[in-house]
């Protein structure tokens, strides 16, 4: 299995701008997309994306070619192909998260007087994490012993699936109820867990509570306004993100009737509200392919700036991540343009379709998480794995009676990786003992003679070595 990297310059004639979409063809793989870029008239504009080969290829083919089919004059300049090896790929990603998601530490234990203490016992323990992993709940969680248990035990992050959606709170208008989730949060809370808010609206109609679809006008903005101001006032800093208008990407159900600009205004009244929450933006097929043109990755880009331009608060790139089959080169090529906004970024709704067996999920998702947890400008990540007796919306990571199936398996594997395990060791000569560790908080306890001292430290990210010092 060969990994590989594209990148090339692409200029175009004849046309503004158009999308121009690279194709792969090989012995025996074929990729109608590999990488996408809005090129404009006259000017050179950067491709990057990638492509797996499951087996050698003697010859291969990559066909630059409009999106939309119609013919255009283009240009391609410093066309550049990096292969790695499988191993090759997995040892980047180790290095980046050696870099990025642990540090260096050096403990120092001395007396009262300042004097090293050699041969003290040193024992680290981490308490929790930094990097927040977590899934989707339902409100089938409430009330399951079970289920909670198995969750707190495993993450750091939550997203309610569908309890904050304006269909849920606010089924017929005027009749608003937070009951099912503020006990949710109640939840989140009790255990110290991290919460998204998703979502304040959705673009797309058939998410859109049905009285609303028979507003306009006045009624509309009444009724937008109403749903910014009940859900804000109930919730402010309760959330540490909002997906304001989720898929507008895809759908554009209120720009349609309250004109252009009614996004902008979502975002402004959502900051207003709530300034310390970070505002996203959400949508699917932008890191999952490159064969949808409606959220293409200058796409995505584009619409950033151009909420930047109209001076909206929006300080979060969100990512839903609903894969079938994986490419994880591609996946970093979208990380890496996506990075050079400077905007966090998460993977907010990983999963892996349902057409696949479990063996075949447990391995896809494995693949998208080394890809998010390795990229240094992904600052979490979130599976869309919220339990229902009927099952999960696309992959369960346990049955009904917590058992784990294989993606819960892999998600535990993944999860002990990329932790710190107790750590025991003893100081040398100059009173001190050295480790790597993930970021988070650490519990530390020293033993010299018959001395013993507990004591807690942060450690957060940086270039230099974290240095505690521990004074018995």
């Amino acid at each position: 299995m060969i990994y590989d990297d594209v990148a090339a310059w692409v200029r175009v004639e004849g046309l503004d701008s158009v999308m121009i979409r690279a194709r792969l063809e090989a012995e025996n793989d074929i990729y109608n997309c590999i990488g996408t870029v809005s090129a404009k008239r006259g000017c050179w504009s950067f491709l990057k994306g990638g492509f797996v080969l499951n087996s050698p290829s003697n010859s291969y083919a990559i066909i630059f070619q409009s999106a939309d089919g119609k013919d255009v004059g283009m240009n391609i300049a410093s066309l550049s192909l990096q292969p790695f090896t499988k191993q090759e790929w997995r040892f980047n990603q180790e290095y980046i998260i050696n870099n990025k998601r642990k540090r260096a530490v050096t403990i120092h234990v001395s007396d009262t007087n300042g004097m090293k203490l050699q041969g003290a016992s040193v024992r680290l323990e981490q308490i929790s994490k930094d990097f927040p992993i977590g899934s989707a709940i339902a409100k089938t969680i409430l009330g399951n012993t079970p289920y909670q248990n198995w969750f707190v035990k495993r993450f750091n992050a939550a997203v309610f699936e569908n309890e904050l959606k304006w269909y849920a709170t606010e089924p017929h208008q005027g009749r608003i109820n937070y009951t099912i989730s503020d006990q949710m949060l109640q939840f989140v809370r009790s255990n110290k867990i991290l919460a998204r808010g998703h979502n304040i609206f959705w673009e797309d109609p058939k998410y859109t509570p049905a009285w609303v679809l028979n507003l306009t006008g006045t009624e509309l903005e009444s009724a937008v306004n109403s749903r910014i101001k009940s859900l804000m006032n109930q919730y402010k800093t309760e959330f540490i993100h909002w997906d304001v208008s989720n898929e507008m990407l895809h759908f554009d159900f209120y720009e349609e009737r309250l004109g252009p600009n009614a996004t902008f205004q979502f975002f402004e009244a959502a900051h207003e509200s709530d300034p310390l929450a970070t505002l996203f933006m959400n949508d699917f097929n932008v890191v999952e392919t490159c064969n949808d043109v409606n959220s293409s990755v200058d796409a995505y880009i584009f619409k950033i700036k151009e909420l930047k331009q109209h001076g909206v608060f929006m300080d979060g790139i969100g990512l839903e991540g609903h894969f079938t089959i994986p490419n994880p080169p591609l996946i970093r090529a979208i990380l890496d343009k996506l990075a050079t906004l400077d905007l966090p970024i998460w993977l907010t709704e990983i999963d892996i379709s349902k057409t696949l067996d479990q063996e075949t999920q447990a391995i896809y998702l494995e693949q998208v998480l080394r890809e998010g947890f390795s990229h240094p400008s992904v600052n979490g990540i979130m599976l869309w794995t919220a339990l229902h007796p009927y099952g999960c919306y696309q992959m369960c990571l346990t049955d009904n009676d917590m058992k784990n199936l294989p993606s819960g398996d892999m998600v535990d594997k993944l999860l002990q990786e990329w932790q710190t395990g107790h750590v025991e060791g003893v100081t040398e000569e100059h009173g001190s003992y050295s480790f790597y560790g993930f970021l988070g908080e650490y519990r530390v306890s020293v033993e010299y003679g018959k001395r013993t001292i507990n004591s807690t430290f942060s450690l957060g990210s940086g270039d230099e070595t974290r240095h505690v010092t521990v004074t018995l």
